[in-house]
């Protein structure tokens, strides 16, 4: 699928929260500014969050409330080589099955993630942006 704007990745993620059966686990593999936290703004208006979605970079992790009454749990570990106390944290998310956790730059925690998981790659090319499901 090509996406050619910020409002194309805002509905692609609002179409996706659609399909989504909790608990949920979406891994986000792309560079830096390719659109993942715009993709997860738009899941989470599908989700039925009303908070401002932001950027997890600096904080790791952030929850929202969803309208049915779960979390949107979204973690970012680019500045986390080693996950450190936040895998505990993610573990914890993870077992909930009431959430639904999306996970940015993963590798570090490709290990705790679920076997049968969700992973959205996001690249650059041309045409705009290739998301491969």
């Amino acid at each position: 699928m090509i996406i050619k704007s910020e409002q194309e990745m805002m509905d692609f993620g609002r179409d996706y929260a659609k399909k989504i059966v909790k608990p949920a686990v979406i891994e986000l593999v792309g560079d830096v500014g390719v659109g993942k936290t715009t993709f997860t703004k738009g899941l989470a208006e599908g989700l039925g969050v009303r908070e401002e979605v932001t950027s997890p970079s600096f904080t790791i992790s952030k929850v929202y409330k969803m309208a049915d009454g779960g979390n949107l749990v979204h973690f970012d570990f680019y500045r986390l080589p080693e996950p450190g106390l936040m895998a505990e944290d993610l573990t914890e998310n993870l077992n909930n099955p009431d959430n639904v956790v999306v996970v940015e730059w993963g590798e570090s925690v490709v290990d705790l993630l679920p076997e049968k998981h969700n992973k959205v790659e996001i690249r650059y090319n041309d045409e705009g942006r290739e998301v491969i499901i």
